[in-house]
């Protein structure tokens, strides 16, 4: 898959083009993807970085980083993506100039997008305006109860089944790993502890199963309060692997919530509890 920044780093093609932010991918946006794909032309993608809407000085909890973004753009089949920088002179573009300077000019043909799609300065184009510039425009009806708002809230409730079903695959939480309080080495089972990129979701605290890097994995996310810890801590420990991950990018799949983070009453419980986890975790079985 090609990745571009500007419509002149592409090469010259006729493109049917799917238009969104599409953060984390999930069903919905898929439609719209599929619907360019059904064109027969070069199929290509027009996304955003940062989302609109933080640019605007909202608060978005992102679903996926842009590089995981493109990932899953990749494996949906897209050929070509023209991320566009949502700045000051993108935010001001009249959206008649949008049509020719950005998808004009990066060979669309077809335009497909979410029947609400707006752009422009002040959102004042809708695919209306794009039918009158003469572009083919295929209008993706919204699929009922799915969109990234959704998932969110779904995984702010810890709910990672739910949110898989709107995803078609498990929700994810990604992130470099550095080191760590080192604690779950002494207690037999060593973590790799993610750190996460501010604007990127986090799921409720809690105890999860799920998957990193081809091995389950046993996932805690919150403050450890059995330490007293007041910080919040992604750790993952991951069935039977040992390599050093210090320094990797891990994005780790969230397959089920286990349990609340707790405190007990001496460390032989909060091990005993651990196994029981890695157990569940053995035992899980990947949504989506």
């Amino acid at each position: 898959m090609n990745v571009a920044r500007r419509p002149d780093e592409l090469e010259p093609a006729r493109r049917a083009v799917a238009i969104g932010t599409f953060d984390g991918v999930h069903l919905g946006h898929r439609r719209v993807i599929e619907a360019a794909r059904a064109a027969h032309l070069r199929s290509a993608v027009v996304t955003f970085d940062p989302h609109p809407r933080a640019f605007f000085g909202n608060r978005v909890e992102l679903l996926s980083t842009l590089e995981r973004r493109l990932e899953l753009l990749e494996e949906a089949g897209v050929e070509d993506v023209l991320v566009l920088s949502f700045d000051e002179s993108l935010a001001t573009l009249r959206a008649e100039e949008f049509g020719e300077s950005i998808l004009r000019a990066a060979g669309a043909e077809v335009i497909a997008a979410g029947e609400t799609f707006r752009f422009g300065q002040g959102r004042a184009g809708d695919l209306d305006l794009l039918e009158r510039m003469g572009f083919d425009v295929r209008r993706v009806p919204l699929v009922e109860n799915i969109s990234s708002s959704h998932v969110r809230s779904l995984l702010a409730a810890g709910d990672v089944r739910h949110a898989a079903q709107l995803l078609g695959r498990p929700p994810e939480v990604e992130g470099t790993v550095v080191l760590g309080d080192q604690r779950g080495g002494t207690l037999g089972f060593p973590t790799a502890n993610l750190a996460v990129a501010a604007d990127l979701l986090v799921p409720e605290y809690g105890i999860y199963a799920g998957s990193a890097l081809g091995h389950r994995a046993a996932v805690s996310i919150g403050t450890n309060p059995h330490y007293g810890g007041t910080e919040r801590r992604v750790e993952a420990f991951l069935l039977d692997f040992e390599d050093d991950l210090y320094g990797r990018r891990v994005v780790v799949e969230l397959w089920e919530r286990l349990r609340d983070e707790a405190v007990f009453g001496s460390e032989a419980e909060l091990v005993e509890a651990i196994d029981a986890d890695v157990a569940r975790t053995r035992a899980a079985v990947r949504p989506g």
